[in-house]
C-alpha cells in the first residue's frame, strides 16, 4: 500500500472528482482532503491511498497533469517529519 500526496488541487474539486480521476488506474483505498484546523477551510491538498502497482501508474499518468485550469503535483508521499514539542 502506498500513499500519494495530491497538490495544487482547486478549491472547486470534491473528493468524489479525485477518487474518480484515481479509480481510472485502480482501487483507490483511501482518500483524505486537508483542511485548515482553524478555518476548517480546504488547502488544496490531499493524500490517497492505493496498491503500489496501482499507485505507481498512476503518479506517472497524473503529475503535471490539468484538473479544473491547474496542473496537479502528484507524488509518493513522504513520511512527516517530527515537530519539536515545546
Amino acid at each position: 500500500m502506498k500513499s500519494i500526496y495530491v497538490g495544487n488541487i482547486p478549491f472547486s474539486a470534491s473528493e468524489d472528482d479525485l477518487r474518480n480521476l484515481f479509480s481510472e488506474y485502480g482501487a483507490v483505498q483511501s482518500l483524505k482532503f486537508v483542511n485548515d484546523r482553524e478555518t476548517g477551510r480546504f488547502r488544496g491538498f490531499a493524500f490517497v491511498e492505493m496498491e503500489d502497482a496501482d499507485a505507481l501508474a498512476a503518479i506517472e499518468a497524473l503529475d503535471g497533469s490539468p484538473l479544473a485550469g491547474r496542473t496537479l503535483k502528484v507524488n509518493e508521499a513522504k513520511p512527516r517529519a517530527p515537530r519539536p514539542r515545546y
